[in-house]
């Protein structure tokens, strides 16, 4: 089972070597479950060697346009190339709804000849936060977290704990500085993949550098970092970290990478 990052950088990555912080998951026997497909992935996927004809499953985490700003570009390729079938779509089931009407039904909600829904394009899956389901035999649980606060709403970004052959990898995707809420995932995790940001401004939607070095150093020492801006990088490895995660890097996740804490049930964000 590897993890390929597409591109390791924040939404506003421009030129270069990098790209959005989009990934692919590749089961043992072939099938690629795309982890987000954002505004740049056209781009990202050719960089690697890869096509449309290559996604055959998405997840989403949460509607940002580094995370769905490709999937009517995917849509469209795969439902107008004969030799391909609808991609499977994993979406938690508060952002159906809004993912068609709100995002993408503005562009392709009509084609010559019919008006169209979700399941013209893809075979919508619908996954719920805390509820594994499985993906190619292995175990992908929805983890729920804080990404926008909001007087009046609270943007979710649902992470995934991926377990295969015992070993578990936690990835945050979009997440603020939660520690509390995300301890569980933090300490029964083998290996971390967490989005941080590196500049000077804070956001306020990501963990800062400067947030993550407060992490324990046991939790530190099985995490590698992506997501960040352009520019100089800090020492992630002289803080305790694995290090910067590299676009076109590929991870084996059947392969220990950082100590385990203890055996923890993952709760996430209580919603």
């Amino acid at each position: 089972m590897q993890l390929l990052f597409l591109g390791s950088g924040s939404a506003h990555t421009v030129g270069g070597d990098n790209f959005q912080s989009n990934m692919m998951l590749i089961a043992d026997n072939g099938r690629r479950l795309l982890i987000d497909c954002g505004s740049d992935i056209r781009w990202s996927l050719a960089k690697q060697g890869l096509s449309h004809l290559d996604i055959t499953d998405i997840y989403i985490s949460h509607l940002h346009a580094d995370h769905i700003g490709g999937l009517e570009y995917v849509g469209f390729q795969r439902k107008f190339d004969p030799r391909c079938e609808r991609p499977r779509l994993y979406v938690e089931a508060s952002l159906v709804d809004p993912l068609w009407n709100h995002a993408l039904r503005a562009g392709m909600g009509v084609i010559t000849g019919m008006e169209t829904a979700l399941e013209t394009f893809f075979d919508a899956r619908i996954v719920t936060a805390h509820q594994p389901f499985v993906w190619e035999g292995v175990g992908l649980e929805p983890i729920p977290a804080v990404h926008v606060s909001g007087r009046r709403a609270t943007v979710l970004s649902y992470g995934l704990l991926i377990e295969h052959d015992g070993h578990r990898t936690f990835l945050t995707t979009d997440t603020q500085f939660t520690p509390g809420p995300l301890a569980a995932c933090y300490a029964s995790a083998d290996l971390i993949f967490h989005d941080c940001e590196t500049g000077p401004a804070r956001t306020g939607v990501h963990p800062n550098f400067g947030d993550l070095v407060q992490l324990p150093a046991a939790v530190r020492a099985k995490i590698w970092l992506y997501g960040y801006p352009p520019g100089p990088l800090p020492d992630a490895a002289a803080a305790g970290f694995f290090g910067f995660v590299r676009a076109g890097q590929s991870f084996d996740l059947t392969l220990k990478r950082g100590p385990v804490e203890e055996t923890a049930i993952c709760t996430g964000l209580n919603t």
